[in-house]
């Protein structure tokens, strides 16, 4: 019986910027790929950009997937750390004739480039130093110039793989833009910083990468990376590439766009589990009979490359906010309180009690569509509200300020701890009895006093809250 290959992806992300929703969905694809086939999920950082790349960035990428529950299951490679491994490749194909140098200027290649755009075609190198001579390339070395080293395409061939998503793919090598830079320019004699096309193929084939998840913008690149692969004689893997993350105006998601960090929706009050469960949704479709609404586990159980879509999946707010609301109202008092209480004391709010929070967090829990709603619909039970424009209304109405004096006598004589609710509403009742008004007068007089505006939670509960912290009656006080 033949051993079963043990699945091995990773996700390979730049340290150039904080962790793209793309990007993450990828890493998110790639760990369901790997929990569903009992296979371990990598991390590679790509940090040869020297320029661009910063460690807080790779910290950004690394918190942002421990959030959202993406777990790895190796020590990261860093991949600055294997260039000498990149470089000793580069030799290698330099000597076996596979690559060369190309001592072709930036202006020279400018030109070529303007030319053949003018001439409606699509920029692409013209091999022109594919060939030299001992003596042509000595007289470009005596000159000063630098070289790049390109990896050679023969052009009258075509690259096909089977993709997970795409199904049969072809490439003709001709549409690859002429022969590929595989290290930066360097002076002569010597082997510049290793690129992207040549790397990613030694590292995956070093960490024994068995499958390539990523978005469909590096089609082209997977077949120039087959050839390479063929070139070093090494086994490729298999390939997926996933749609694209979309705009509204079917554009690909860009910063543009607004918001588009993991850290951005974190910041903003979404739930990990709600990003998880919608990033799945977004080019993915659940099978027949499962809900909308589900955890990674249950995804990783099912999820296959059969149902990823091959259109691009346009991102939809309204959809991403339901299922974190949803979520939310799903949680217990007690968990609610954990993720609320950090937002308060940022404010430099100080909670009464433990229960009082818990009482605050049931309270304004089925309101909640993003975490941060919970800072702003908390307000008012740490910070005297103003009074509202409906609020200012309702205490011109005819017997509004005399049931709060009323109420106010009451609390004198016997202040209400907030613990049993049947006192306060029979100070209600009382107040509504002895002035021969409408206890709807009262109650919402009572909750502009409290609360500001005749709109808000429940008023019992919202008077209870208040009344453990002995702030209803100055609240009321000054209504008067």
């Amino acid at each position: 019986m033949l051993k079963q290959l043990e699945v091995r992806v990773r996700l390979a992300p730049s340290p150039t910027g904080h962790l793209h929703i793309g990007t993450a969905r990828t890493a998110l694809f790639n760990w369901l790929f790997a929990r569903k086939n009992n296979g371990s999920f990598l991390l590679r950082i790509e940090d040869t950009d020297k320029e661009r790349s910063k460690n807080e960035y790779t910290e950004n990428i690394l918190e942002g997937l421990k959030w959202l529950g993406l777990t790895w299951d190796e020590v990261p490679i860093i991949q600055s750390n294997r260039i000498e491994k990149h470089k000793d490749a580069i030799s290698h194909l330099l000597k076996e004739g596979l690559a060369y140098r190309c001592y072709t200027s930036e202006e020279e290649l400018q030109f070529l480039r303007d030319k053949q755009i003018k001439a409606g075609e699509a920029p692409r190198y013209d091999n022109r130093h594919r060939n030299l001579t001992k003596e042509q390339e000595l007289n470009f070395l005596e000159e000063g110039r630098s070289s790049v080293i390109r990896f050679r395409i023969d052009e009258d061939q075509s690259v096909i793989w089977k993709d997970m998503v795409r199904g049969h793919m072809t490439w003709d090598s001709k549409d690859l833009g002429g022969d590929m830079v595989i290290s930066r320019r360097a002076p002569a004699n010597e082997i510049g910083d290793p690129l992207y096309n040549l790397v990613v193929v030694l590292d995956d084939s070093e960490m024994k990468i068995t499958h390539v998840i990523r978005g469909e913008d590096h089609i082209s690149n997977t077949a120039k990376q087959l050839l390479l692969y063929k070139a070093l004689a090494l086994k490729p893997p298999s390939f997926a590439h996933a749609p694209l993350i979309l705009n509204p105006d079917g554009r690909k998601l860009s910063k543009r766009d607004g918001v588009t960090s993991i850290s951005d929706f974190r910041a903003m009050g979404y739930t990990p589990k709600a990003m998880t469960n919608y990033m799945t949704l977004l080019g993915w479709s659940p099978p027949d009979g499962m809900e909308e609404i589900f955890s990674l586990n249950e995804s990783s159980s099912v999820f296959d490359f059969d149902r990823v879509n091959k259109a691009g999946a346009k991102f939809d707010w309204d959809k991403l906010k339901w299922l974190n609301a949803q979520e939310i109202h799903s949680w217990s008092p007690k968990k609610l309180l954990g993720f609320l209480r950090p937002l308060w004391e940022k404010e430099g709010w100080e909670l009464q009690s433990e229960d009082w929070g818990l009482k605050l967090s049931e309270l304004i829990g089925p309101s909640l569509t993003l975490l941060n709603d919970g800072l702003e619909q908390s307000r008012i039970f740490f910070e005297t509200p103003s009074i509202q424009e409906d609020g200012l209304k309702q205490l011109s109405i005819e017997g509004a300020k005399e049931s709060l004096k009323i109420i106010f006598q009451l609390l004198e004589q016997t202040p209400w701890d907030g613990k049993d609710f049947s006192i306060a509403k029979n100070l209600i009742n009382d107040c509504s009895k002895s002035l021969g008004i409408k206890k709807g007068i009262t109650m919402k007089s009572l909750r502009v006093a409290l609360l500001g505006s005749i709109q808000g939670p429940d008023l019992l509960t919202s008077w209870s809250l208040l009344a453990m912290k002995n702030s209803d009656k100055n609240r009321i006080k000054r209504c008067l």
